[in-house]
């Protein structure tokens, strides 16, 4: 049984947790801790460790693969981020 925490091999899809990940990104948040809330409970990871996985995976091809959208949109907004800290 998989626990989530293996990186498949390259050219092989995302792992569940990856496409969590991204589908936790994917969805509007009605307010302050309603994400983090999720986060815990869907995952069972501590916020710091999902912004760890999802920085990673704006990096990773495959997720550019499976959810453009959504990857384009976060690194635009992590390279906006790295501008402003100059």
């Amino acid at each position: 049984m998989s626990t989530g925490s293996e990186r498949p091999n390259e050219g092989a899809g995302l792992s569940e947790r990856d496409e969590a990940v991204l589908a936790i990104e994917r969805r509007g948040w009605p307010g302050p801790g309603a994400k983090e809330r999720a986060i815990r409970e869907r995952l069972g990871i501590s916020p710091t460790r999902y912004y760890q996985l999802l920085n990673a995976l704006l990096d990773d091809p495959r997720a550019l693969a499976h959810d453009p959208v959504t990857v384009n949109r976060l690194r635009r907004r992590r390279d906006e981020r790295r501008d402003r800290r100059g």
